[in-house]
């Protein structure tokens, strides 16, 4: 066994004697207004930053100049689950796109046309509902 020196054995007996340093703790002090004042500041900042980082990414995004009249989709349609067949309009011709994920294919070039108008019974949902639940009660 090795022989501690005599120096070492003192000073490892006076941390042992010694009591364990206590520190003064602070009393809790119920403010409760400053609390609350100071939660609905931080979530004041939070919701303000995320209205403006959302009004900076609209800004961003939305196309500028000409640029943002020149191309138009008429119409969409799925065709699978994740491929779809798109009609935009660049100048006065409409193009025939077939998307799927990681590619687009020009389809077909046709001159632009006159949209139908939609029809009347997707303008009146009220009215096609009231014939459906007339129909099924059998008046």
């Amino acid at each position: 066994m090795p022989r501690i020196p005599p120096a070492v054995r003192r000073l490892l007996l006076l941390i042992a004697v010694s009591p364990a340093p206590t520190f003064a703790q602070a009393a809790p002090t119920a403010d409760l207004g400053g609390s609350a004042l100071q939660l609905i500041l931080s979530l004041l900042l939070v919701l303000g930053l995320l209205w403006g980082s959302l009004w900076l990414l609209k800004r961003l995004s939305a196309p500028r100049g000409v640029a943002g009249g020149l191309m138009k989709v008429v119409a969409a349609t799925a065709v699978g689950t994740r491929e779809r067949v798109v009609v935009v309009e660049v100048g006065s011709t409409w193009l025939v796109l077939g998307v799927a994920p990681g590619r687009v294919s020009a389809l077909a070039e046709i001159p632009q046309q006159a949209l139908p108008p939609p029809a009347a019974e997707a303008k009146d949902f009220s009215g096609w509902l009231r014939q459906v639940v007339e129909r099924k009660n059998g008046r």
